[in-house]
């Protein structure tokens, strides 16, 4: 006796004591594969979703914190004001300094 898990789909005719195993037009559900004929929409007599690429992946995914690393203040790295590793700290406070002593350069002429 099939368990309708396999390659088929596993819906449950109850009036036929037996798993569809129908295996075309699959598609993945929550409660496993499907025919058409089977699939939760069929089941509730509504129409299918049409297929297409769902939602765009930025609707699901959080921002990253490496991709809001370029907005940090070099300033605020600089003055310690917001956490980084040493050689970035490093690298801020040279930043502001060479950009103070060019602006000190031409004050002066």
């Amino acid at each position: 006796m099939s368990t309708g898990e396999g390659p088929g789909c596993g819906a449950w005719i109850g009036v036929e004591d037996r798993y569809c195993c129908s295996a075309e037009g699959l598609r993945r559900y929550r409660t496993g594969l499907r025919c058409p004929l089977h699939t939760p929409a069929a089941e509730a007599g509504r129409p299918e979703s049409p297929e297409g690429p769902g939602w765009p992946t930025a609707a699901w995914s959080a921002p990253s914190p490496l991709s809001s690393s370029a907005v940090i203040d070099e300033r605020a790295v600089a003055s310690g004001k917001r956490r980084s590793s040493p050689s970035t700290y490093r690298a801020a406070q040279a930043a502001i300094k060479a950009r103070k002593d060019s602006s000190d350069g031409h004050q002066q002429q």
